[in-house]
């Protein structure tokens, strides 16, 4: 039980979205040590999304019909300006103090505000037979886990972006992957 659960939540939470589309093209554009309070942002906001469904907060918060939408609003509008910060980064080897790397508090309002997030984790917790409890750490440990590869994976993307071409393709290819995944995990 504990393995199928393991798989299914790298299978459906590890797939990309929102989160790890942002968590990659952050890395990418900004390298491994500038975006790790970006990253623990978004660990900490899903953590915060995990135990929202762990607890029935969401289904009680679903349940209100003209929450919903403004929930959504605001979250297509917060990763709306979140893919416009990556298109313009600057490349790394220019470095810009005025363009400073997305914050704890930006990666914490993705994820809060990330529609995936709420039905991968409720489709992992759900699916498994394992108590409430076990469900919630092993989710938490993969969160971290899932977010610290996808960061790796934009960080060895930073290297391209020492061409200031290849970078400006590279975050124009990583904001558009980033609003095409929001787009999708809506539908």
């Amino acid at each position: 039980m504990l393995l199928s659960l393991i798989v299914a939540s790298l299978v459906v939470m590890g797939s990309p979205g929102p989160s790890t589309i942002s968590v990659t093209a952050v890395g990418a554009a900004f390298g491994f040590g500038r975006s790790l309070g970006y990253v623990a942002g978004l660990i900490a906001g899903t953590i915060a999304v995990l135990l929202a469904v762990a607890t029935g907060v969401v289904a009680v918060l679903l349940a209100m019909p003209r929450l919903a939408p403004v929930l959504l609003a605001a979250s297509a509008i917060y990763i709306l300006y979140l893919a416009y910060r990556i298109a313009t980064a600057p490349p790394l080897s220019r470095p810009d103090a005025a363009a400073a790397a997305p914050s704890f508090a930006g990666g914490m309002l993705l994820a809060v505000a990330n529609p995936k997030a709420y039905v991968a984790i409720a489709a992992v917790f759900a699916g498994s037979a394992l108590d409430a409890a076990a469900k919630t750490a092993v989710l938490a440990v993969m969160i971290v886990l899932i977010h610290l590869v996808w960061l790796l994976a934009g960080a060895a993307f930073s290297r391209v972006f020492h061409d200031p071409r290849w970078s400006r393709r590279v975050n124009l290819a990583f904001a558009a992957a980033l609003v095409a995944t929001t787009v999708y995990a809506v539908m």
